[in-house]
């Protein structure tokens, strides 16, 4: 045995072969026990790929082919010329900026009708528990039944509740769909989804504690001092997180524009979701549609990502502070 064999090791202890042993099976132990903690979660990870990751990756596939379902003898690989071809394709950029101009406007009027309603049902009054449910109610219909229920009884150019409104003031009669489509579909979005928008702030504003505003009002700040720098920091979390998801689940619209206006008067009120099914499933080119879906998704994504650092970085700032 040599010098070097006996020699200890740095911090003036020898190496132990029973403590490596014991190390080792620590290591083991605790990856045991990761693995028995997620084999309860690997069915709906399973599940979850093969319904979201196997359809996707398929879609990427067929996005870099010339398939057209009226020619199946025709279909070729293409490459990226799918996705060259959109951005020389005026209905596309046209549906793009439908989806957009969508998305904003009934986010951003949701959100600050909803932060109204909320800042409202806030305070104690007589019935307020009724008054909640009522509000909540838009919410609780299916797209579908939302969509008939505006293009039929609210915006028919004949019977619509909304012409006989105007027409009590003189105003002829407005085909609300035809000529303002947009519009349509944003107000029928927006009630819709300020209830949703309505049920997050005001979770908020209930977190909120009364000592932070009493002190404030003891203090001498008014009501919008207070809201301001007070109300509205504490509800930076739950601004942004109405922001993500509305966004998320609005620019997927596809009921209210199929239901209220087909896309038209032409394409003037046809989003993405809408010219996808178009090319799809009325003019067969799968492969064009697939690219289609193949950006749509990606930009999502990377709208999604940069929203929820957003809310990350305002969560650790909050639990910082």
């Amino acid at each position: 045995m040599t010098a070097l064999d006996t020699a200890p090791a740095p911090g003036g202890r020898a190496p132990s072969a029973d403590g490596a042993r014991s190390h080792r099976r620590e290591d083991g132990t605790s990856r045991a026990e990761g693995w028995r903690r997620r084999l309860p979660l690997m069915p709906a990870f399973v599940f979850v790929v093969i319904c979201t990751q196997i359809p996707f990756l398929l879609t990427i596939w067929y996005s870099l082919r010339s398939r057209n379902l009226l020619r199946p003898e025709g279909e070729t690989f293409v490459g990226l010329r799918n996705y060259l071809d959109l951005a020389v394709d005026s209905t596309f950029r046209t549906a793009a900026l439908n989806s957009i101009l969508i998305t904003l406007g009934c986010v951003l009027v949701s959100l600050l009708l909803g932060l109204g309603l909320a800042l409202l049902l806030d305070r104690e009054f007589v019935g307020r528990g009724f008054i909640r449910t009522l509000l909540i109610t838009p919410f609780l219909i299916m797209p579908v039944a939302s969509a008939m229920l505006w293009s039929i009884s609210m915006f028919d150019p004949t019977y619509g509740l909304v012409n006989w409104l105007i027409g009590t003031v003189g105003i002829s009669p407005v085909d609300w769909t035809s000529q303002f489509p947009m519009l349509s579909i944003i107000v029928a979005l927006v009630w819709q989804w300020t209830p949703f928008m309505m049920l997050l702030l005001l979770a908020g504003l209930q977190s909120q504690t009364g000592d932070v505003l009493e002190a404030a009002q003891m203090d001498g700040a008014g009501t919008w001092t207070t809201f301001v720098h007070i109300t509205l920091p504490h509800l930076r979390f739950y601004l942004e997180l109405s922001v993500l998801l509305g966004a998320i689940y609005v620019v997927n619209t596809f009921d209210q524009i199929y239901l209220m206006t087909a896309g038209g008067p032409g394409t003037a009120s046809a989003n993405l979701p809408f010219y996808i099914y178009q090319r799809a499933f009325l003019g067969f080119d799968i492969g064009q549609s697939a690219a289609m879906g193949v950006v749509t998704v990606i930009a999502t994504i990377v709208i999604a990502t940069f929203a929820l650092r957003l809310i990350f970085t305002s969560i650790n700032t909050k639990e910082q502070s």
